[in-house]
């Protein structure tokens, strides 16, 4: 079975869906699938520095890169050229995003050839997210955007509430619920224990103001205000607009809590294991997060989270008492981040609900997830009067119970 992956850039700076495309294609392809991606070469203001054109190997995956014009829309001419003539050779394409030329092209070509296709709109059809540029997503709704969602054999969600949400903009498509993933190799790990941890707390994710991350900064300086908790830190680790990224800093000094607040940058590999080691609350106060991969890595490595309502993964998290549940709010975000740093055997107990509760998302068990939903998409476009059936037996929720 051929997968091709379509998604706007793997850059790492783009954050959770760039690492998702490459983890689902590790997934599949461990189980035999031949999957490869097509996208461009987008890197912010820059691009990637990989050959563009021809099947390179990326990041232990297959990748085909295209160059593209303008960072919002990340155009690419060629990539659609290619796709025109390319996708036919796939038995199914997996579509990320919905607001950039890459998706809009690759489900024209595969509406052309008669090619299924999902489409994962990465929050993207959220109330939150379609009020941001409202006008430009309406006029590419309206062009071309509802021939792409109504011509999918699914739209695929990740959490529950990302579909709920969803289908208040787009109505009951056909649609499957596969979780995002983590390493295996991440879950077999034995994490340090929650005594040895620092006074740290963590926010892993894309610098960005959808992450409500001045909010996150200011909270931190009232939690840590008159608290006795003078030896704890904010570690803030992602990439973004130089920009922003200046802006929190600005917000740190004006805070007074300059020495108490780093942005590393961008973490991967043996440093990001390090600083999940260290980390004793992980936080992740969004604005709006259809999933949150860097909040499951943290589960993962036994860091109990403060998660935002508006994290569609916060249902599973309060659950399984794997964290605190806040709201946005810089006096809510404060408190939950307050009643976390200040109990350790608070911490303890849920440092260990977390680590169980990530073992439910292995790329393992998503990559079966996956594969058996490719195969009721290919079956049912073989038969098309049984798309109902098959698509409701290859979704699963959150990966409880899997």
């Amino acid at each position: 079975m051929k997968i091709l992956h379509i998604i706007p850039s793997l850059a790492p700076r783009y954050g959770g869906p760039s690492a998702a495309a490459i983890g689902m294609c590790r997934a599949i392809g461990s189980r035999g699938l031949d999957a490869c991606i097509a996208t461009t070469n987008a890197d912010g203001p820059g691009v990637l520095p990989v050959v563009t054109g021809r099947l390179i190997p990326y990041e232990g995956i297959a990748a085909i890169f295209f160059p593209r014009v303008g960072e919002g829309f990340k155009y690419s001419r060629p990539l659609a050229q290619w796709l025109a003539t390319e996708v036919r050779g796939h038995d199914l394409v997996h579509i990320h995003a919905v607001f950039s030329h890459s998706s809009l092209a690759a489900a024209r070509a595969c509406r052309s050839h008669g090619v299924p296709y999902l489409v994962r709109p990465l929050g993207s059809l959220d109330p939150w997210s379609l009020a941001q540029k409202a006008w430009l997503k309406r006029a590419i709704l309206t062009v071309e955007g509802r021939a792409m969602l109504n011509g999918a054999a699914a739209l695929h969600y990740t959490t529950e509430d990302e579909r709920r949400l969803a289908e208040q903009a787009t109505g009951p498509l056909p649609s499957v619920v596969v979780p995002l993933g983590v390493d295996d190799y991440v879950l077999a790990e034995q994490p340090p224990p929650p005594g040895d941890r620092r006074p740290v707390v963590v926010a892993m994710t894309r610098l960005h103001p959808k992450k409500n991350l001045e909010t996150l900064v200011e909270a931190f300086s009232l939690a840590v205000a008159g608290s006795g908790l003078t030896s704890w830190k904010l570690v803030i680790a992602g990439d973004g607009g130089a920009a922003y990224r200046k802006r929190l800093l600005e917000l740190a000094a004006g805070f007074g809590i300059h020495a108490r607040v780093m942005l590393p940058g961008w973490v991967d590999g043996a440093a990001k294991s390090a600083l999940l080691h260290e980390a004793a609350v992980f936080a992740v106060p969004s604005h709006q997060e259809n999933f949150g991969l860097g909040l499951l890595e943290g589960l993962a490595h036994g860091v109990p989270a403060v998660v935002s309502r508006a994290v569609n993964l916060a249902p599973d998290v309060e659950r399984a008492g794997a964290g605190w549940i806040t709201g946005e709010s810089v006096a809510e975000v404060a408190e939950a981040l307050r009643v976390a740093m200040r109990d350790s055997s608070d911490r303890a107990q849920r440092a260990l609900a977390a680590r169980s509760l990530a073992q439910q998302f292995g790329w393992s068990r998503v990559g079966a997830r996956l594969e058996e939903t490719y195969r009721a998409i290919l079956a049912a476009s073989r038969r098309p009067e049984a798309a109902g059936p098959a698509l409701q037996s290859a979704s699963v929720s959150s990966g409880r119970g899997q």
